[in-house]
């Protein structure tokens, strides 16, 4: 969309078996539609026991729909679930206006909201690859229906190529990433060095991940009631309340339906969930289908093989009416008000604690910065006069302890 453009209008089009999934699954691509910049000027469902080779959808409802897209001045429409080449093209041509699917609108979202440079690179990787498959006898309607929603990313000269180039910058795109992954991995063995415990929130689009950050940490991060507000991860301080400190990342949100492609592009981003120390699956307590969004993010948690023993369930919105009492094990907060913050941040505490070791160091007299960052970083159990020096027994977690003996190096350490 241009910005001196009035928004592009859109009928959104759910089709499939299970109707009770219609009105939930519309109001989520109305919302991912609201975030692509869109005005919402129809809606249309249809029940399938199978669906059309041709259009998805019946010749009756095509009709319907050609019927709504004029009356409402349409500009595009949108269906809920995947299009065929073949359904998309025979679509435009009855419908004389642009046609995609979901995941190219959530994919069109991430090109709008990606900023920096790998965000940038995943972002168009997803689209040519999403694109690559779809190519056939598509160059006609591509050309002609130009600009908009589902068009940003590689650009109108990209989608002109042919596969072999297309093929060629998935290469050059993948080449540069890998770039990228090396990069991150310095970065990341930089931050092993430093003795702090990672904590990711992790969650369903728009279940308060941000706003949970901002509360916890003060952290001034971007909040709004769209989906997908946070693209590219935020890393703040956390304080815990027996003074320790742990790095609190926010990340992207899933949501059902996420290409796969997406997935797969972001894979080195979402790297920081899987290898966090203690993983907050924050979600929407007071929403209507909380089961299938906890559902949805288990599926992808599990997927990038991120172990469910590290995850702490949160159930966040709690001030809001309707909101679900949390299963053993989990938290119930409220990131607008703060209620349940405190108990929330004594179980990460809890929580990073048990997986603590046990040591006993000597440290010298004349070593008074290593000492003074034992106490910062661990739990002094006692200390004791030993010659030129003193012996503590300390509890510390197994990545401060890996620090602690580079900073010995090889002084008195037992465990």
């Amino acid at each position: 969309m241009r910005l001196d453009a009035a928004p592009e209008r859109t009928v959104l089009v759910w089709s499939g078996r299970d109707a009770a999934n219609a009105e939930e699954s519309l109001s989520e691509l109305a919302m991912l539609s609201d975030t692509a910049g869109l005005e919402v000027v129809g809606r249309v469902n249809q029940v399938l026991r199978q669906t059309s080779p041709a259009t998805r959808i019946g010749k009756g409802k095509v009709e319907e729909l050609a019927e709504l897209v004029r009356a409402e001045h349409a500009d595009v429409v949108i269906f809920d679930d995947p299009l065929t080449p073949a359904q998309r093209r025979n679509l435009e041509r009855d419908l004389q206006v642009k046609v995609i699917d979901r995941s190219q609108l959530i994919l069109d979202i991430f090109a709008l909201h990606a900023s920096t440079r790998a965000g940038k690179l995943q972002v168009e990787l997803a689209q040519l690859e999403y694109l690559l498959p779809r190519l056939t006898r598509q160059w006609t309607h591509l050309s002609r229906i130009r600009g908009g929603v589902g068009m940003r990313g590689p650009g109108e000269t990209q989608l002109e190529d042919d596969r072999r180039q297309v093929r060629e910058r998935i290469q050059k795109l993948k080449q540069r990433l890998l770039e990228v992954d090396r990069t991150r991995r310095i970065t990341s063995k930089e931050r092993e060095s430093v003795p702090y415990p990672t904590v990711a929130l992790a969650g369903y689009t728009n279940a308060g991940k941000s706003s949970l950050m901002n509360r916890l940490t003060g952290a001034g991060t971007y909040v709004a009631d769209r989906l997908f507000a946070t693209l590219e991860p935020t890393v703040r301080a956390l304080a815990l309340p027996s003074g320790a400190t742990a790095m609190l990342v926010d990340t992207v949100g899933f949501i059902s339906k996420l290409p796969h492609e997406l997935v797969e592009a972001f894979k080195g981003t979402l790297e920081q969930v899987v290898e966090a120390d203690l993983i907050l699956h924050v979600t929407d307590s007071a929403h209507p289908d909380l089961q299938a969004r906890l559902r949805v993010v288990e599926e992808i948690l599990r997927g990038l093989g991120a172990p469910a023993e590290h995850e702490l369930l949160v159930y966040n919105k709690a001030d809001l009416p309707g909101a679900a009492h949390p299963p053993a094990g989990a938290v119930s907060v409220s990131a607008r008000t703060g209620a349940g913050c405190d108990a929330l941040l004594a179980e990460i505490e809890r929580r990073l604690g048990s997986r603590e070791e046990l040591m006993t160091v000597r440290v010298s007299h004349q070593d008074g910065g290593t000492r003074a960052w034992i106490y910062r970083n661990a739990r002094v159990i006692s200390e004791r006069e030993e010659g030129d020096g003193v012996r503590l027994d300390i509890r510390i977690d197994a990545k401060s302890a890996g620090r602690l003996r580079r900073m010995l190096d090889g002084a008195s350490v037992s465990s």
